[in-house]
C-alpha cells in the first residue's frame, strides 16, 4: 500500500474513532480508572485503542504498534521497521469534563522517522494531516505556520504532567513565558497544541510528553513550516522524531529566543529588564 492509500486509511480510522468518542460522550456512561495513581483513563480510552489496534492490524499484518493503552511498550521505539504510534484519546481528561480539546492521533513511522500523521479533533470539526516532505493539511486545505518576529507578540501553549511532584520546575519556566510573551494558553491535549501551531492558532507549544501524544502532531506541524527541536541533546537510541522530552516547536522567528528564554529558567536565571 503506498502513502497516499495509507494516510487515507489511517484517515478512515481516525474518523471512526472520533465518532466512537463523541457517541460515548453523549451517552455518558463510560467508566472511569486511575493509572499510575494519577492519570485519568476511561473504558472509553481502552474501546477506541481496540478498535484501531484490530485496524490496523487487518490492514497492516504484523506491523508494530506503540499506542498509550494496549501496547505501551517503549522498546518499540529502539527497533527498525515500522511503526504505528497511537493515542486513542489524547485528552482524556477534557473528554470525561466535556470539554472540546479531545483528539485521535495516528501516526506511522519507519526506522524512526515519522512518514504520516492523522490528528482528528472530532468535537471542534478539525482532520489534520501531513505526509512527509509534502506539507501539512487541515480538513483537506493546505495551512502554514504563524510568523510572528518576537516573543512579545507570541501566543504560547504549554502542559503540566500529572504528577504533582513533578510541576515546581515548570512553573519557573512558566513564569518566564508570562513576563515575556504575549499570553499562555494550556489546552491540554498536546497533539492539538501542535496541530494548532502549524495552522497559526498558536505561535509556540513547548512540553514533555510522551510519543503517542506528540508523533503526528510534530510532523504536522514541521511540516506547516514550524520549527521543531528539544532542549537539551536526546538520548542514544531512541529516535530524536520519538523522544518527548522538553519539545519545542514554534513559528522559525522566535525559535531561539524562545529556547533561550527555557533554558533561562531552567537555570533559575533572572528575566532580563
Amino acid at each position: 500500500m503506498n502513502h497516499p492509500q495509507r494516510l487515507e486509511q489511517m484517515i478512515r480510522i481516525a474518523h471512526r474513532a472520533g465518532d466512537m468518542i463523541v457517541q460515548a460522550r453523549q451517552k455518558q456512561n463510560f467508566s472511569h480508572d486511575y493509572k499510575g495513581g494519577d492519570e485519568l483513563v476511561t473504558e472509553v480510552d481502552v474501546a477506541v485503542d481496540q478498535m484501531i489496534a484490530d485496524e490496523l492490524e487487518a490492514l497492516f499484518p504484523g506491523e508494530a504498534r506503540l499506542t498509550e493503552e494496549l501496547a505501551p511498550d517503549r522498546s518499540q521505539l529502539e527497533q527498525r521497521g515500522p511503526l504505528w504510534v497511537v493515542d486513542p484519546i489524547d485528552g482524556t481528561v477534557n473528554f470525561a469534563y466535556g470539554h472540546a480539546h479531545v483528539a485521535v492521533s495516528i501516526a506511522w513511522a519507519v526506522d524512526g522517522e515519522v512518514q504520516l500523521g492523522v490528528v482528528h479533533a472530532p468535537f471542534l470539526g478539525e482532520t489534520f494531516t501531513a505526509t512527509r516532505g509534502q506539507g501539512a493539511q487541515l480538513n483537506e486545505e493546505s495551512m502554514h505556520c504563524s510568523r510572528p518576529t518576537t516573543l512579545e507578540r507570541s501566543l504560547v501553549a504549554t502542559g503540566f504532567p500529572y504528577a504533582r511532584d513533578k510541576r515546581g520546575p515548570l512553573i519557573r519556566r512558566l513564569n518566564h513565558v508570562v513576563h515575556a510573551c504575549r499570553d499562555v494558553r494550556r489546552n491540554g491535549s498536546a497533539a492539538l497544541d501542535l496541530c494548532h501551531v502549524g495552522c497559526g492558532q498558536l505561535d509556540a507549544y513547548y512540553e514533555s510528553v510522551s510519543p503517542w501524544d506528540f508523533a503526528a502532531g510534530l510532523l504536522i506541524a514541521r511540516e506547516a513550516g514550524a520549527s521543531t527541536s528539544h532542549l537539551y541533546e536526546c538520548p542514544e537510541g531512541i529516535p530524536v522524531e520519538l523522544y518527548g522530552e522538553n519539545l519545542l516547536v514554534s513559528a522559525p522567528d522566535i525559535h531561539d529566543a524562545l529556547g533561550d528564554l527555557l533554558r533561562d529558567a531552567d537555570a533559575e536565571r533572572p528575566l532580563a529588564p
